[in-house]
């Protein structure tokens, strides 16, 4: 089975931005994250938002005044005690503006730190935090792993040549 996923774009997305990844790739990326059961079908809304959705989400679910890359917002339901073939996982809404930003500030390729958006989103949808250090510390050991497999560098480290591709072999 895969995710299901339905994205949905903005309206009043910045024109300065670039586009965003294709429903393909998202999907691709989301798949990637599923940590639950193979046979069932995971289902959630990806929705790409403009900067002032997003300050306007952060500030009414989290209390924080201003925008931020990615917001989580799960299905209450216990994933050990489902039974059923298709999962509602939740909502997810990427700041595409956030996302870009973050990507030049960092130096990191765009298309790297859009898929570690959706990896990272997809983890809370499942269950996954960084509030405590143990479990930030497994959080971002999986969103690592996760990243590798899907070819690109770990999400965690500095790309110290702003032209270099974060999509690159992995030594090991």
């Amino acid at each position: 089975m895969s995710v299901q996923l339905d994205v949905q774009l903005a309206e009043d997305l910045s024109e300065s931005i670039e586009e965003p990844p294709s429903s393909s790739l998202l999907n691709t990326w989301a798949q990637a994250a599923w940590q639950g059961d193979e046979s069932a079908e995971p289902v959630l809304s990806l929705r790409i938002v403009s900067s002032i959705e997003s300050q306007q989400l952060n500030n009414d679910y989290r209390g924080k005044n201003k925008p931020t890359n990615v917001l989580s917002f799960p299905m209450e339901m216990d994933f050990n005690d489902i039974s059923m073939s298709e999962i509602m996982l939740g909502d997810l809404a990427i700041c595409a503006e956030v996302v870009e930003n973050e990507a030049v500030e960092q130096q990191k390729n765009a298309e790297s730190h859009w898929a570690h958006m959706v990896v990272h989103g997809m983890l809370h949808l499942q269950g996954y935090d960084h509030v405590e250090d143990g479990d930030a510390q497994k959080m971002e050991s999986l969103e690592t792993t996760i990243m590798q497999q899907l070819g690109f560098i770990d999400p965690y480290l500095i790309n110290e040549n702003s032209n270099e591709s974060s999509k690159t072999e992995i030594k090991s």
